[in-house]
């Protein structure tokens, strides 16, 4: 299961009506790159078949299939302090994160690079 704080249900829900994105949630992906291996994207887009959804308090979050392995139990947050204003991912999944924020490794990718190394 994956969850978004109150304060990341809040700022999804402004964002949806500022930008006039009715019927849009926000897409959590995971893509091959960044600094660790992997790194997560996100914008406002409709579900395809195929997503999981899901709904939280009136907003929807969106996970591509092939990305949600990678997020499983991760909490969703965002933020605005002196590290930087945004959605923020708490992913249990994640053995290794860059300093940006935006790239991390499983415990897969890092026994995987172990062993093939």
């Amino acid at each position: 299961m994956i969850r978004l704080t109150d304060s990341a249900v809040r700022h999804l829900q402004a964002l949806v009506a500022e930008q006039g994105a009715d019927g849009k949630g926000l897409r959590l992906f995971v893509e091959r790159g960044g600094c660790a291996g992997l790194s997560y994207g996100m914008n406002l887009d409709h579900p395809h078949e195929g997503d999981e959804v899901i709904e939280q308090e009136g907003v929807q979050l969106i996970i591509a299939q092939d990305s949600l392995q990678f997020l499983r139990g991760s909490t969703i947050d965002y933020c605005d302090d002196l590290t930087g204003t945004g959605f923020r991912i708490n992913n249990p999944n994640a053995v290794r994160s860059c300093g940006c924020g935006t790239s991390f490794e499983t415990a897969e990718a890092a026994h995987a690079a172990e062993h093939h190394g």
